[in-house]
C-alpha cells in the first residue's frame, strides 16, 4: 500500500490581501496571476501554511477575479500562514516581489466569516473614447427602463443567454477629456454579469455603437448598501 502523506498543521494566521491590476498587467489572466503570486510568495519568503495530501499546495483562497483585460483596484485573496507575521511586513515584502502593475494595496488579519461572502457586488468604470455623453446617456436610460435585457456570451458550458439588466444596481454617465464614461454597480450573480455584458445590453436596447476599445476598471468590491448606494469595505468591522 502507498504510504499516507504527512498531515500538515493548520494555519496559525489568516491574512486578507487587496491588490490592483494596473497598466499592461490588466491583460494578466487569473491563471497567470496565481502563478506570479505563488512565485512572489517564495521570493518574499512568506511562511506559508500548506494543504495536506500527496501534492501540498500553499493555502491561498481567491475571490471574484476580474476578467482578463480589465484593470482593477480591488482584487482580493486570503492566505494561511504557518508563522504569525505582521500584515504590514507581508504587504511590503509581497509588493516588492510582484511585478510592477500587480500592486499590493492592503493586508489585514482575517476576521470571522468568509471573504467571498463580503464581496457581493462590484463598482466598475467603463471609459468609452469618442462616444458623446448625450448618446451614452440615452442608451443608459433605455437600459434602466427595461424590465430585462437578454444578452449572449460564450462560456465554458457553451453559448449562454441571460438577463444583464437584473444584476445592475446602479448606472450613471459622465464625461471625461476623451469621451464619456459609465459607472456601474453590478451584483455578483451566476452566471456573472460582466462590464462587456452591460455594454452588450446597452447596444441591444439602443443600438449603441462604441468607437475604439473601452477601458474597464473595477474600482471597488464589497457588500452593496441599498440605502446609501455604497459598497461596504470588506476589510471593515474587523476584516
Amino acid at each position: 500500500m502507498r504510504a499516507q502523506p504527512e498531515q500538515q498543521a493548520p494555519p496559525v494566521q489568516r491574512l486578507r490581501i487587496r491588490y490592483a491590476k494596473r497598466g499592461r498587467l490588466r491583460f494578466t489572466s487569473h491563471r497567470d496571476f496565481s502563478r506570479a503570486f505563488e512565485r512572489a510568495l517564495v521570493r518574499a519568503r512568506i511562511p506559508m501554511a500548506y494543504s495536506s495530501g500527496f501534492n501540498p499546495h500553499p493555502r491561498i483562497s481567491y475571490a471574484g477575479a476580474s476578467p482578463t483585460g480589465a484593470a482593477s483596484e480591488a482584487e482580493y485573496l486570503e492566505i494561511g500562514l504557518a508563522v504569525v507575521t505582521d500584515p504590514d511586513e507581508v504587504a511590503t515584502m509581497l509588493d516588492e516581489a510582484l511585478p510592477d502593475g500587480l500592486d499590493v494595496v492592503a493586508v489585514v488579519e482575517a476576521g470571522g466569516g468568509s471573504l467571498a461572502d463580503r464581496l457581493d457586488a462590484s463598482r466598475w468604470r467603463i471609459d468609452l473614447p469618442d462616444t458623446p455623453e448625450a448618446v451614452l446617456s440615452a442608451a443608459a436610460e433605455s437600459f434602466l427602463a427595461a424590465e430585462s435585457v437578454e444578452v449572449e456570451r460564450m462560456t465554458k458550458k457553451g453559448l449562454r443567454t441571460f438577463d444583464s439588466r437584473a444584476a445592475v444596481l446602479a448606472l450613471g454617465v459622465t464625461s471625461y477629456d476623451a469621451g464619456s464614461r459609465l459607472e456601474v454597480v453590478v451584483q455578483h450573480t451566476v452566471p456573472s454579469v460582466r462590464p462587456d455584458d452591460v455594454l452588450s445590453g446597452l447596444r441591444h436596447c439602443s443600438g449603441l455603437e462604441v468607437d475604439g476599445t473601452p477601458l474597464v476598471t473595477r474600482l471597488e468590491q464589497g457588500s452593496y448598501d441599498a440605502t446609501t448606494g455604497l459598497l461596504r469595505d470588506p476589510f471593515g468591522s474587523g476584516g
